[in-house]
């Protein structure tokens, strides 16, 4: 991770703990966006962007503009530019599909698209979810 981190120009512990908060918060918008919500008595889960994707006309594209802030995330942490072109095409996906009434709904609750764009994320960085997920608050003394 060091050698990638470095790569990225986060060449210190610091800035090593940076980028975990960094892609923390990212994982944070993602499932928010995507899984923040489970229907009981079931593994389904949804998050904000089924639910904003109710909205008709401006749902999906609302739930679009929130992925890009992501993908520019990614941009800024040095993810090459076709991995971006991936992450993008997984959110034009995601919200031509989802703007097609009830249908586009239940696609938006199984293809989650941030998440997908998430661990592009993490693979380019060579971690996995429960690396980005300790706890990375500072502690006082």
């Amino acid at each position: 991770m060091i050698a990638t981190a470095y790569a990225s120009g986060f060449e210190t512990a610091a800035g090593e703990l940076d980028l975990t908060r960094r892609l923390a918060r990212l994982n944070g918008i993602a499932r928010l966006m995507d899984t923040a919500l489970r229907v009981p008595g079931t593994n389904i889960r949804f998050g904000a962007d089924a639910l904003i994707g109710l909205v008709p006309g401006i749902g999906d594209a609302g739930g679009a503009l929130i992925g890009l802030f992501i993908v520019n995330e990614a941009r800024r942490l040095g993810l090459p530019k076709r991995k971006l072109a991936r992450m993008v095409a997984n959110l034009g996906l995601d919200a031509a599909v989802g703007a097609v009434p009830l249908a586009g709904d239940m696609f938006d609750v199984y293809f989650k698209a941030h998440k997908r764009n998430i661990q592009i994320i993490l693979d380019h960085f060579d971690l996995a979810r429960r690396d980005i997920m300790t706890d990375v608050t500072p502690q006082r003394h």
